[in-house]
């Protein structure tokens, strides 16, 4: 089981499975709400323990399409836990212990600001991560 939290402690959750991946996003929007470092996790391992009445929602403008939520208490970045999705993204900042999982990618390095310097060998990429053909 991998606790999950806010700052403040009124947003818990957990895992009960490692997230599936590990990603760091440099778009300068993420960096702005602070999911720059995220987890995909499956909905069916994750579980409220208390305060998802806590958690609010930004809903970007286009052409970003992704909302993320926050606790209203504190502020703590969480990710998408309210998301419908079967799979989906949660600040890795916000997991209590080690997810098990490394960072596989870096997206958006183009935006990245030049002071952030990546130290890891993961794939880079200028924008969304590109599959290899199949």
């Amino acid at each position: 089981m991998i606790a999950g939290s806010c700052c403040c402690g009124a947003v818990r959750f957990e895992l009960a499975a490692p997230p599936t991946m590990m990603a760091t996003c440099h778009c300068t929007r993420c960096r702005k709400v602070g999911l720059s470092t995220f987890v995909f996790v499956d909905r069916a391992t994750f579980r409220w323990v208390e305060g998802q009445d806590m958690v609010a929602t930004y809903a970007p403008e286009p052409p970003y399409q992704f909302s993320r939520s926050f606790c209203r208490g504190c502020g703590t970045a969480l990710g998408e836990p309210l998301s419908p999705a079967d799979s989906f993204p949660i600040s890795a900042n916000c997991l209590d212990g080690d997810p098990g999982v490394r960072n596989r990618f870096h997206e958006f390095v183009s935006e990245k600001p030049a002071w952030y310097e990546i130290c890891d060998n993961a794939k880079q990429f200028d924008g969304y991560p590109v599959r290899p053909p199949s």
